[in-house]
């Protein structure tokens, strides 16, 4: 929408009234509370989208209603709008007397769009300006309804769209997963992907490809064929076996080092020696805070020592896996919250499976919850070059009883971990910067209590089977009897329809076979020949990029169908698996394509089922989800330690899975879409439940909670990631947040600040006391600022309730909290229970549209356009009708003529 329109459509609004009293300074009671499920009900009724059923043609195109403008519509905008823009005045540069009601052939559509939605939204005229009866209202809304949705198809069948773009980088990565069934990792030095005007990194207007990019690419391809591959004999694997009693003797003994320092250094003082042995002794005598360890038997204490310097805490690796004793009479304590590290030199495979396992016990039964064990990998060259990240996806809980250790293991695959140490194999051990790298064993609970381990035994490459599941898969069983060219025919014919999602043509299949021709010679190996084709199959246009191609030379008679711009099968195939799971087709979909039955009705449909019960699926709630809420905003978000000691790098973490969590918990239950708005539930672990003060979750695991009312929780704008990433990282934002929502909920972002926009001089005393809010309302009085402030600010005050991470608040800087913004129409939004309110009530249809709208251009692919619009308002009225379900609206939007079409 050009920005100018926008703007000056947005003077229509005129300003916001005096300021309310401020809200009731504490958390109203649940007895106060709005009936959230009575408004969502409500609100359902009145929607204009629910009622109105689509309208059919008797084949004839249709045409512009430009008898019913002048007859109906237009002496009631003359009454209600030409004072203000007409011909004697244009207010914000608008006027309405001269716009070309022609929707079908006319150029003035975006302006009749704005007018429709202001006037939908009851934004135009200003209360203070015009009165327009609901049944005036009414008959502009019905009249720019019906010739935007006519204009909208009649267009849409004249100009065609293009979605033609390459995968994005976590496509690419997925797609790399599934088809070689590897683990993700393989695309870090891949450039981050562009992101469009609707905030998605998969949109056809930006996702080009230059040559340095895809010489990146086949890199990307090679590393992961590597790890898939396999050449030569199996590496060998080495050992690194680490049991308590034995790092517990190298403390015992540092201790008696120091013991014997002091007793050298103060021989000749026997006071001062008595003194400082004394405080020493002592010091051993205290436990640690951090991990340690502790001699069962004595209660013997000793910190654990470390220090990355020439690499002096090392373990070295073995040939054989070695023999340790399940317990013993020394333990390593692990605090929650704290690790032990167990450094493993420079010898850690850099492809391959690292095997780390784990003997470990709770340390006591006085804790009502289990300790939680994660897994990090780490290095530090030196004192400006260091790394530690965890490397396993999920927590053990480690329930066992105190003295009965358990098997704890994690299979890590080490291609995919980046970044490793930048020396290691540069540098030699005992070198500065060391090129040493070690894991660290974290204890992740938070209220749970210590653990005990006993031992570790870190492997690695492990080899369960050799080939590899993915060798044989991809290059089958070798034969002797059969030469390597018909080998390599085997591959390839198995190989090129799943990567590039057709039949791929014997002339293609022919220079993939020369290429290998001309490339044995250059390798010791039929393997390595065949990683370097593979990777050219990868690279290839045919893999990176999502086309909707014409029939090819071995199309059926049915893919006639996409030369009139309906998609074949395989396209059809490849955009639902782009959508639903961000890769390429599994067998099945790509079986049921081959058979042209995928765009059967009844076929299509339960396809899209079992997408959606697949595990894969999480991947479409969680890129979907980080696009559409902007997430990245979370991810670089910096707060301020001092005013919030209690928020940690963990509770970020958990802020930015919560409305990903929450979003596929919407999605795997087919729940109303206005659970987004207002939810009695949420999807937490017990770091997040804690930030909000909800007891009886316990453990890191995200699970679905049910909450009361008064807890003032539930749905996406209470969520405390969304609202810290729209603060400064010190204080609330009401501007961040109010154009967030508009932007990404409702899909009405407002126009851009024009260029003389003031700043707020806080070197004035006078300016530097007031709250933030004060200061957005000295400043809207600007008379550049006012236009843009109307329509921004009273969303964002309604959540001034909550401070910069998220946190329920009553006052601000000894004042009450004034979360009650007015809007253009007068009404209030009296805090966040006001504005959920207004929004079930009022805003229903527009919230549900633009859900369709942002998941559609996310399923495409490619941004939208008003030719797409009659499309949109259809599958907005289907999912109104059927109840909101989001599973429904994926259904509807995977199975409607736009997603069907080219």
């Amino acid at each position: 929408m050009n920005s100018v329109r926008r703007l000056a459509v947005c003077t229509l609004l005129g300003t916001l009234s005096s300021p309310a009293l401020a809200q009731a300074a504490n958390d109203p009671p649940a007895a106060d509370r709005p009936d959230f499920e009575a408004l969502k009900a409500s609100g359902a009724e009145r929607s204009r989208y629910a009622s109105k059923q689509p309208e059919t043609s008797a084949g004839l195109a249709p045409q512009a209603d430009l008898e019913g403008f002048r007859r109906e519509v237009a002496p009631i905008l003359s009454g209600a709008c030409f004072r203000c823009h007409g011909p004697d005045r244009q207010r914000g540069g608008v006027r309405i007397d001269d716009m070309d009601p022609d929707l079908f052939a006319g150029e003035d559509v975006d302006w009749w769009l704005e007018v429709l939605a202001v006037v939908t939204n009851g934004e135009m005229p200003p209360a203070d300006e015009a009165n327009l009866s609901d049944e005036d209202r009414g008959k502009i809304i019905e009249w720019l309804s019906g010739e935007v949705q006519g204009a909208s198809s009649a267009r849409r069948a004249e100009h065609g769209h293009s979605s033609f773009r390459r995968m994005t980088r976590y496509e690419y990565d997925y797609a790399l997963q599934d088809l070689l069934g590897l683990p993700a990792g393989y695309t870090a030095d891949l450039l981050p992907d562009p992101v469009s005007e609707d905030g998605f990194q998969n949109s056809s207007e930006s996702l080009h490809i230059s040559a340095m990019q895809l010489q990146a690419y086949l890199e990307a391809s090679r590393s992961a064929l590597r790890s898939a591959i396999a050449v030569g004999d199996p590496p060998p694997t080495l050992h690194w076996g680490v049991h308590a009693d034995q790092v517990a003797a190298l403390e015992w003994k540092r201790q008696e080092e120091q013991l014997d320092k002091i007793r050298e250094r103060h021989k000749d003082d026997p006071e001062t020696l008595e003194k400082k042995l004394g405080d020493q002794l002592a010091k051993n005598e205290k436990r640690p805070g951090g991990a340690h360890y502790e001699e069962l038997a004595t209660g013997r204490f000793a910190a654990q020592s470390w220090h990355y310097s020439k690499g002096r805490f090392a373990w070295a690796p073995e040939s054989s896996p070695p023999t340790l004793p399940k317990t013993g009479d020394t333990v390593a304590v692990v605090p929650r919250g704290r690790g032990l590290i167990i450094e493993l030199g420079d010898q850690l495979p850099l492809e391959g499976v690292m095997r780390v396992t784990v003997e470990a016990c709770r340390a006591d039964l006085d804790h009502k919850g289990d300790p939680s064990l994660q897994l990090h990998f780490g290095w530090r060259a030196s004192n400006d070059s260091r790394a530690v990240f965890r490397v396993s996806s999920e927590d053990h809980i480690v329930d066992a009883a105190p003295g009965s250790p358990q098997t704890y293991q994690w299979d890590v695959p080490m291609g995919p971990v980046y970044p490793r140490n930048s020396v290691r194999g540069t540098n030699k051990m005992g070198d500065l910067p060391s090129p040493s790298e070690y894991i660290k064993l974290v204890n992740g609970s938070l209220s749970g209590g210590p653990l005990h381990v006993h031992s570790v035994h870190v492997a690695g490459p492990v080899h369960e089977q050799w080939p590899s599941p993915s060798h044989t898969r991809i290059l089958g069983t070798a034969d002797e009897e059969i030469s390597e060219l018909d080998r390599a025919r085997s591959a390839l014919t198995g190989f090129l329809p799943q990567a590039w999602r057709r039949v791929p043509s014997e002339e293609e299949i022919q220079r993939k076979l020369e290429l290998f021709e001309r490339m044995r010679p250059e390798f010791t190996s039929f393997e390595g020949a065949m990683i370097e084709v593979l990777a050219s199959v990868l690279a290839s246009p045919n893999f990176l990029y999502i086309s909707t191609a014409g029939p090819t030379e071995h199309s059926s008679d049915r893919d006639s169908a996409s030369i009139s711009g309906r998609l074949s099968d395989p396209e059809l195939a490849a955009r639902l698996a782009m959508f639903l799971w961000c890769s390429v087709p599994d067998s099945e979909l790509a079986s049921t394509a081959r058979q042209n039955r995928l765009s059967e009705p009844a076929v299509l449909r339960a396809q899209i089922d079992r997408m959606l019960g697949d595990e894969k699926a999480t991947r479409f709630s969680q890129q979907f989800v980080r696009q559409w809420l902007d997430l990245s905003l979370l991810d670089y978000l910096q707060i301020d330690g001092k005013l919030y000691p209690g928020f940690s790098a963990e509770l970020k973490e958990s802020m930015i899975e919560e409305p990903i969590a929450f979003f596929h918990e919407t999605l795997r239950g087919d729940h109303s879409v206005l659970e987004f708005l207002h939810s009695d539930f949420s999807v937490l672990n017990e770091r997040l439940a804690k930030h909000y003060g909800v007891d009886g979750v316990e453990g890191n695991h995200f699970r679905r909670v049910e909450l009361d009312p008064e807890q003032g929780r539930g749905g996406l704008l209470v969520q405390a990631g969304l609202l810290a990433m729209n603060s400064d990282g010190k204080d609330s934002h009401p501007l961040k947040r109010g154009i967030w929502m508009l932007e990404r909920l409702l899909n009405d972002p407002p126009p851009p600040p024009p260029p003389a926009v003031p700043e707020i001089d806080l070197t004035d005393p006078e300016i530097a006391k007031m709250t933030l809010k004060e200061r957005i309302e000295q400043h809207r009085d600007h008379a550049a600022c006012m236009s843009c402030h109307a329509k921004i600010d009273p969303w964002g005050i309604a959540f001034e309730n909550f401070d910069a991470v998220g946190s329920w608040r009553d006052e601000v800087a000894g004042k009450p909290v004034d979360a009650v913004g007015v809007l253009f129409n007068g009404q209030e939004l009296d805090g966040m229970d006001g504005l959920k309110a207004f929004l079930l009530e009022n805003r229903q249809d527009q919230f549900v549209r633009a859900l369709v709208h942002k998941l559609t251009t996310f399923a495409l692919g490619r941004p939208l356009s008003f030719q797409d619009r009659a499309a949109i308002d259809g599958i907005t009225g289907e999912v109104r009708r059927h109840g909101d379900g989001l599973a429904t609206m994926v259904q509807l939007i995977a199975t409607s003529d736009l997603f069907l079409s080219k």
